[in-house]
C-alpha cells in the first residue's frame, strides 16, 4: 500500500501522520510539503513588487519546510519499509495531488482545520481541494490521532457496497476492527405531502433493498479482521450518518465521482459527511 501524506506545521498535520501508523501498515509512505510563499510564489512577482530580502525569505521558508518534513518523519511508524519525502516551493494541494499521481498512491492522507464550506470557497483549503480533485481514496483526519477500533461503513447501493468491500479487502487495517455497515433510507418527512402516497411504496422497497445490501456486505466481510454488525435507518443521510459516526473512530464512505464546481453546487453525501462528522472520514474512490 502506497500512502501520500500532506504535512505542514499544524497540529492537524501531525495528527494525520500519527494516524497513518495507527491505522495501516503501508509499504511506502511519502511525506509532502508544498512551501507556500503566498503572492510571492513566483520570483517575478517578488521582483515586480521590489520585495527586499526575497531570497532570504524564500530560503527560510524552504528550510522550515524541510524541518517539518523531518519532524513528521519521526512521527511515522518505524515498521514502514520505505519513507520518501518531497519539499518544494509549490501550492500545497496541487503538490500533494501531483505526488499521489506520480507515486501511484492508493491513499492520500491530510489533516483538516474544519473550515466551513463557505470559507473554503472564499479562501481555499488544502484538504478540500485534495478531496475534490484526488484520483485515489482520501483520508481526512479530524482531531487527535486515535486507535481505530470501531468503524462505520456507510453504503448507499450494491455497487457502492462492493467498492467499499473491495477497498477494505485490498487495504486491511493494522488491527482487527468492529465494523457497522449502515444504510440510510431517506425519510418520508423529507417528501412533499402530495407525493407521499407514491413515495411510501418506494420507501418500503428501498428499505428492503437496503436490508439486503447490508446483509450481503456483512456476510462478505465477516472474518478475523472484521466483527460485523448491520443497521438500516430512515432520515436525512448526512445527518443520520454523522450522528451514528459519533460513536465510531472512523467513517468510511464512497465517492460518486463528481468533480470541481459541479460537486460544490450539487453537493454529495460523502462531502457533507466530511464537513459535518466529528471523526475522521475515509472517502473511497
Amino acid at each position: 500500500m502506497r500512502i501520500v501524506i500532506g504535512v505542514d506545521w499544524s497540529d492537524a498535520a501531525f495528527a494525520a501522520v500519527e494516524q497513518v501508523g495507527l491505522l495501516y501498515r503501508p509499504d511506502e509512505a511519502t511525506l509532502v510539503h508544498g512551501v507556500d510563499l503566498g503572492m510571492f510564489q513566483s520570483p517575478m512577482v517578488a521582483q515586480a513588487a521590489n520585495l527586499q530580502g526575497y531570497d532570504e525569505f524564500r530560503h527560510a521558508m524552504e528550510e522550515a519546510g524541510r524541518e517539518v518534513i523531518e519532524r513528521c518523519r519521526t512521527l511515522l511508524s518505524a515498521d514502514i519499509p520505505s519513507v520518501q519525502t518531497r519539499c518544494e516551493v509549490h501550492h500545497a494541494a496541487s503538490y500533494i495531488l501531483d505526488a499521489a499521481k506520480s507515486t501511484n498512491a492508493d491513499l492520500i492522507v491530510v489533516g483538516t482545520h474544519d473550515r466551513s464550506r463557505l470559507t473554503e470557497m472564499l479562501v481555499g483549503s488544502v484538504s478540500h481541494q485534495v478531496l475534490l480533485h484526488a484520483n485515489c481514496s482520501t483520508l481526512i483526519v479530524k482531531g487527535k490521532a486515535r486507535e481505530v477500533k470501531r468503524v462505520l461503513m456507510a453504503v448507499e447501493s450494491r455497487e457502492d457496497a462492493l467498492r467499499l468491500q473491495s477497498w477494505l479487502a485490498a487495504h486491511p487495517f493494522r488491527n482487527p476492527v468492529a465494523v457497522t455497515i449502515l444504510s440510510v433510507v431517506p425519510s418520508l418527512a423529507m417528501v412533499e405531502p402530495n407525493l407521499m402516497e407514491g413515495f411510501q411504496s418506494w420507501s418500503e422497497e428501498h428499505n428492503r433493498q437496503a436490508q439486503q445490501v447490508v446483509h450481503d456486505t456483512a456476510r462478505a466481510l465477516a472474518g478475523p479482521q472484521f466483527a460485523v454488525t448491520t443497521d438500516v435507518r430512515m432520515g436525512d443521510p448526512v445527518t443520520t450518518l454523522c450522528e451514528a459516526g459519533n460513536s465510531h473512530d472512523l467513517v468510511v464512505v464512497g465517492s460518486h465521482g463528481r468533480r470541481g464546481f459541479d460537486r460544490f453546487l450539487l453537493g454529495s453525501v460523502s462531502h457533507g459527511i466530511v464537513h459535518r462528522a466529528n471523526t475522521s472520514v475515509l472517502v473511497v474512490r
